[in-house]
């Protein structure tokens, strides 16, 4: 590598993982719940709420990074509510990154994971109804199984997004080294000074990592 040193290589790249990571997990939760919502129910307004659900994945990420910024900074109700619980604010840190990769990627989990609910025998679920399941044994034991590709693929896909998210992170999360670097924005910082062989190191590992996420998304699994 060069001149370059470890930490200032790695640093960045554990972070990504780790916003990455805990943002999968967060993506998964509310993807299940919102695609188990919208494919299972009719209700007043159901277009309407599948459209905002939807648009993140068509807003410029810098236009999804100031709405964040407003509604997380000081002056924003959410933003002055988290501060009022723990004393401090979220802008800039990175748990900020999350909640930014959290937004943006989550069109593209929800609507995975709802193409695999919609493909569910409905008839399954309702004959565990009858046997007397409650709803989240329903999902848990009839529709994860038998949508078990959709849902790995939804995790891999949210997590390889999460990683690459760039635009929202850097409203409001900024880039602070070693606190709130991630690796696109890091790559970013590196091209704007003239660094291309550590830029070159980071884009090869961001390229190798979603590479290896990707071919698992597309790997048949002993559910298939």
């Amino acid at each position: 590598m060069g001149g370059i040193s470890w930490q200032e290589f790695a640093s960045p790249v554990l972070l990504s993982l780790k916003v990455a990571g805990v943002a999968s997990f967060i993506m998964l939760a509310l993807g299940c719940w919102a695609a188990w919502l919208m494919a299972r129910r009719r209700f007043r307004g159901k277009l309407l709420i599948e459209t905002a659900f939807l648009l993140p994945m068509v807003l410029p990420p810098t236009v999804v990074g100031f709405i964040l910024l407003v509604l997380l900074g000081k002056k924003g109700w959410i933003g002055s509510a988290i501060e009022a619980l723990f004393d401090q604010s979220i802008i800039f840190t990175w748990g900020a990154a999350v909640i930014a990769s959290v937004v943006v990627a989550f069109p593209l989990v929800y609507q995975t994971m709802k193409t695999g609910f919609t493909g569910v025998n409905s008839e399954l679920e309702h004959a565990a109804r009858s046997a007397g399941a409650k709803e989240w044994q329903v999902l848990w034991y009839i529709t994860l199984p038998l949508a078990w590709r959709s849902v790995r693929s939804a995790y891999i896909l949210g997590f390889a997004r999460g990683l690459g998210e760039f635009g929202a992170t850097l409203m409001i999360a900024g880039n602070i080294p070693h606190r709130t670097q991630t690796l696109p924005t890091a790559i970013y910082i590196a091209v704007e000074s003239g660094n291309q062989p550590l830029a070159w190191w980071w884009a090869g590992t961001i390229i190798v990592i979603s590479f290896g996420f990707m071919l698992l998304a597309s790997r048949p699994s002993r559910h298939d």
